[in-house]
């Protein structure tokens, strides 16, 4: 079997290749299913130098789950305003929507304090992190960023041709802004900065994060993905998007995903300079890919402040009711400023999963410097109480 080849191959060059049909589902069935991932020397997914993932071979039956909190979605939306939207708005599929593009431009461009020039929409903010990616790395160079973080841009950039230098995480897993600094040479083309921090929850303090980004945006552009921001509570979680009236070469990515509870319709935006998103439109527009539908359900979603309030606060209660049991259960989590949270378990990745399928649940198992977390997802309360009880019945 080609398998068994490659494992072979593997005892060479410590790491090994699958297709992607034969991988976790929130993966096999994403934008990259026919892609080859990188696996390494105990069966897992190659994320990065420190990370790795666990998966199951067989997929669970997503309809037989009774929590899926694997995928950081939003367990309350799309909002009942959004739902009306959508659904008024399919009459109208037949026809491109420009105007009402528009006026969800105008919406935002609004709440950032930035002109419709500084707007560029996608569907969903994964795909706005991979077209710059392809844009600006299509000749080479290198990206800096954290390790851990968020692997869609740095991913696409290397498939067209960069290359990459991760800087491992401080030890309160915030970003080594120091270190991402003295890593930049004349090769670099882009430091990505995913703050909150996807898949660890730790966010990097606002004020060192203002400064380092008003500084190095000089020499190399700065990505900033805040999918998560929206959901952060408490001191240092200020957006970067305050440094483009500075002009400084800052993108800003955000998304109608999370708080907003619309992953499944795919809206997102990047706030940047004119001149910088022009390079992108030049090559690839993101807008174009947004359904009419979409359009209409996010300019709901973005005026239903109460829905985003109650998100923020349920999303709240879960974390506190979960930072409870699982320091009852002696877990030591990693603070997040996010919908999930991350924490070591005692037991092996690949073993946690299907104890967790066997209940029902799903959540996702990483390997991190070779040692095993858990990253569950908030969901419904109900849903936080399926898990802790399913993890005490482990502990």
């Amino acid at each position: 079997m080609s398998n068994m080849i490659n494992r072979r191959s593997l005892l060479k060059t410590g790491l090994m290749t699958i297709g992607g049909m034969a991988l976790a589902p929130h993966i096999s069935m994403g934008a990259f299913s026919g892609a080859n991932y990188t696996l390494d020397e105990k069966s897992r997914l190659y994320y990065s130098p420190l990370l790795r993932e666990h998966f199951l071979e067989e997929r669970p039956n997503v309809t037989a789950m009774t929590a899926r909190l694997n995928a950081n979605e939003n367990p309350y939306g799309p909002p009942e305003s959004t739902r009306k939207a959508v659904a008024e708005a399919v009459s109208g599929g037949n026809r491109y929507s420009w105007k009402e593009l528009a006026t969800l431009v105008d919406k935002l461009a609004k709440k950032e304090g930035v002109t419709e020039k500084h707007i560029m929409m996608g569907p969903g903010s994964s795909d706005l992190l991979e077209k710059v990616a392809i844009v600006l790395f299509m000749n080479g160079g290198n990206i800096v960023s954290a390790d851990p973080t968020y692997m869609s841009l740095i991913r696409v950039a290397e498939a067209v041709g960069a290359t990459w230098k991760a800087i491992p995480c401080k030890a309160d897993w915030s970003h080594d802004l120091a270190a991402m600094e003295a890593a930049i040479d004349k090769d670099t083309k882009m430091v990505y900065i995913c703050n909150p921090n996807n898949p660890v929850g730790s966010i990097t303090a606002g004020k060192d994060l203002l400064d380092f980004c008003s500084r190095v945006s000089e020499k190399v552009p700065i990505f900033v993905d805040e999918a998560y921001l929206e959901l952060a509570e408490g001191t240092g979680t200020e957006s970067m998007v305050s440094l483009l009236s500075k002009k400084k070469n800052v993108i800003i990515a955000r998304t109608f995903s999370k708080i907003m509870g619309m992953a499944g319709l795919r809206v997102g935006y990047a706030v940047a300079q004119p001149e910088f998103l022009d390079k992108i439109q030049k090559i690839t527009r993101g807008g174009m890919g947004i359904s009419h539908t979409s359009v209409l359900g996010a300019i709901a979603s973005f005026e239903d402040t109460d829905f985003q309030a109650m998100t923020k606060k349920l999303n709240t209660e879960c974390k506190e009711y979960l930072y409870e049991n699982l320091t009852k259960m002696n877990y030591k989590y990693i603070p997040s400023y996010t919908n999930f949270v991350i924490f070591p378990i005692n037991i092996g990745g690949k073993e946690f999963l299907a104890k967790m399928a066997s209940k029902g649940i799903m959540v996702r198992a990483f390997d991190i410097q070779n040692k095993p977390w858990c990253r569950v997802s908030m969901g419904t309360m109900d849903e936080m109480k399926l898990f802790v009880k399913a993890l005490g019945e482990l502990s």
